[in-house]
């Protein structure tokens, strides 16, 4: 069999290279960061001093900032924190979203739609501008300083999982619901152990957006945990080598690269379920 030769277009060669040299932009001024951060890490204090950020250390295999970060920050606690916080408030926030959820879309009742309208306008406020009222209530409520306080406050700001939530279930026959009730199921029943089974792509992408806001967040943290010899997170640890006098910022990225090895660890423990779960959860119908 003869080979057909493609021929292409001057003009089809050129927008090839335009998009396969933007892609290499950007993938540069995403990968720069971290490999720059990575270089410091290493890197003593009169190196940090005496080079540029991008000029390699003398020795890779240095790892006193790495010690010293991990003791000076109590990193070791803060990671406690952290993993007790997301543990916790993801628990919470697909229990919540999900019975949320499962009543705003199965339940037709009076104020219905006042009740969805209400998480679309909470959706669209800006979190800043309601700290005010949001750290009055933690302070009349007992919630400043706790982790537990700061977990329940957590657990309600997930308007976003409710939705994707709503989404899914939208998805579901309710003919499953209506031959349940048939067979004797109570709703909560039906909740449990026929939709919450199915749920599992939308749960999958809501851990995922909420686990990594959780992790990263740093404001609330530093607002609402204010004892940071006991309720220090992984983001307000890192802030231990930041002072009037300047920072040490190859402490400061050693440190962030230990706050990386969890989520790493995680990512390539479960990329595959985390694949499947996004793929799914965006796919409608």
């Amino acid at each position: 069999m003869k080979k057909i030769k493609k021929h292409y277009s001057i003009g089809f060669i050129i927008w090839k290279i335009i998009q396969y040299a933007s892609l290499l932009f950007v993938s540069f001024c995403a990968i720069i960061p971290v490999v720059s951060c990575v270089i410091t890490a290493f890197k003593s204090e009169a190196e940090y001093q005496n080079t540029n950020v991008m000029t390699f250390p003398s020795n890779w295999l240095n790892l006193s900032n790495f010690v010293d970060a991990f003791q000076k920050a109590n990193m070791g606690l803060a990671f406690r924190n952290s993993v007790i916080i997301l543990v916790f408030v993801l628990l919470g926030s697909v229990l919540i979203g999900t019975q949320l959820a499962y009543v705003l879309n199965r339940f037709k009742f009076v104020g219905n739609e006042l009740i969805r309208n209400l998480f679309t306008f909470a959706a669209l406020l800006p979190g800043i501008a309601m700290q005010v009222a949001v750290y009055e209530i933690m302070t009349k409520l007992g919630f400043v300083n706790t982790l537990y306080g700061y977990i329940i406050m957590c657990m309600g700001t997930d308007v976003i999982s409710i939705y994707i939530f709503i989404q899914y279930f939208e998805n579901i026959s309710i003919s499953l619901d209506e031959s349940a009730i048939i067979d004797g199921a109570s709703y909560f029943t039906i909740y449990r152990r026929i939709l919450l089974p199915l749920l599992k792509p939308a749960i999958v992408t809501s851990l995922i957006l909420k686990g990594v806001g959780v992790y990263n967040e740093y404001y609330c943290a530093n607002l609402y945990l204010q004892d940071k010899s006991k309720y220090a997170t992984m983001s307000t640890a890192l802030y231990s080598f930041t002072g009037p006098l300047g920072s040490r910022y190859n402490l400061i990225c050693a440190g962030v690269i230990i706050s990386l090895l969890p989520a790493l660890i995680v990512f390539l423990l479960c990329q595959k379920q985390i694949y499947s779960g996004i793929a799914a959860g965006a796919v409608k119908g």
